[in-house]
């Protein structure tokens, strides 16, 4: 059974430098309170009650200056509350929010073993460690993911090599976060995922009429590709703004004869043109000779002279004509 996804709730926190000057008057006053106890000027007042509460608020004003927290542009964080969801902030600059919302990692230990295991993860994919956002912030800048070169077999089963670009975004802060363990690394796997999908859906060239390919298409192809990612990307609240193909080639093992393939192609294509316009002009002559009564030939001396023209208008070299000075019919 298919888990219910979760939604985006915005909400506003409290504006950190007016809390700011809350928490230094709190700490200036108790500061004063505990200097006052100290010199004796409370003793007729409750002294062990007084005593107590100002080493009580150290704590306390501890604790509350755990509560603010920054946020540049384009930049959110996601409020947990023990365990619970409580909203998004989406608005940059300083602000203050409840102390014991939850800041998205397990203690600085935890912090140092995710960043050990980030830098392990990206020596062995060769690319760059992920930026690491505590307090369970959120970029929602455009990214860039670069996809390598992936080895495929396209529709008519011939191995090609495919790479993609996509340019991506976190547009649902509450899905990205609570409905996939990792988010970047769903987009890295999902992204490779519909970009092989995609290459065999379509073959490399020489498709039948009408037939999309993705040497040939490549607009129709991007906007397949788009549509694929958004579909597998809309679980963890990813927008795609772009996609695109970057490399797109036959295999090594392969390359060199369908190489040979498309120059037989091209040679034959243009054989059939030189062919089509020899034969146009041989008609052309024949009918202009019979028209203007230039010559009368029979059919044995049509087909000779039909011969000839073609070995002229079709051969590759220069041809060196043999001029007959003797009667034709001879």
């Amino acid at each position: 059974m298919q888990a219910s996804l979760n939604k985006e709730r915005p909400v506003q926190v409290f504006n950190g430098w007016i809390m700011l000057v809350l928490f230094f008057a709190l700490l200036i006053g108790n500061i004063m309170l505990l200097v006052n106890i100290a010199s004796g000027s409370e003793r007729e007042v409750a002294p062990p009650l007084s005593f107590f509460f100002s080493i009580l608020m150290f704590p306390v004003l501890i604790i509350f200056m755990k509560g603010f927290f920054t946020l540049q542009p384009n930049e959110s964080r996601v409020l947990v509350l023990f365990g619970e969801y409580c909203g998004t902030v989406r608005n940059g600059g300083f602000h203050w929010g409840n102390p014991f919302y939850s800041n998205g990692s397990g203690g600085r230990a935890t912090a140092h073993l995710a960043a050990a295991v980030n830098q392990l993860e990206a020596a062995k994919s060769g690319m760059q460690p992920r930026r690491a956002l505590y307090r369970n912030k959120i970029s929602l800048r455009a990214r860039t993911l670069n996809g390598e070169k992936l080895k495929v077999n396209d529709k008519r089963g011939n191995p090609i090599e495919i790479a993609a670009v996509m340019i991506w975004r976190v547009q649902d802060t509450a899905q990205a976060v609570f409905d996939v363990d990792d988010y970047e690394l769903y987009v890295q796997t999902q992204s490779e995922s519909a970009l092989r999908h995609l290459a065999s859906q379509y073959s490399y060239d020489h498709g039948e009429e009408n037939e999309i390919t993705l040497r040939s298409n490549g607009a129709e192809v991007s906007a397949a590709l788009k549509n694929e990612l958004e579909e597998r990307l809309n679980r963890a609240g990813v927008a795609v703004e772009e996609a695109r193909l970057t490399h797109l080639a036959y295999a090594p093992e392969i390359a060199q004869a369908m190489l040979r393939r498309q120059q037989a192609e091209a040679v034959i294509a243009a054989r059939q043109k030189i062919v089509h316009g020899a034969v146009s002009m041989v008609e052309m002559a024949l009918r202009e000779l019979a028209e203007k009564q230039v010559v009368q030939l029979d059919d044995e001396r049509k087909a000779a002279m039909v011969s000839n023209l073609m070995v002229v208008l079709c051969g590759e070299s220069e041809v060196h004509p043999v001029v007959n000075t003797g009667t034709l019919y001879t």
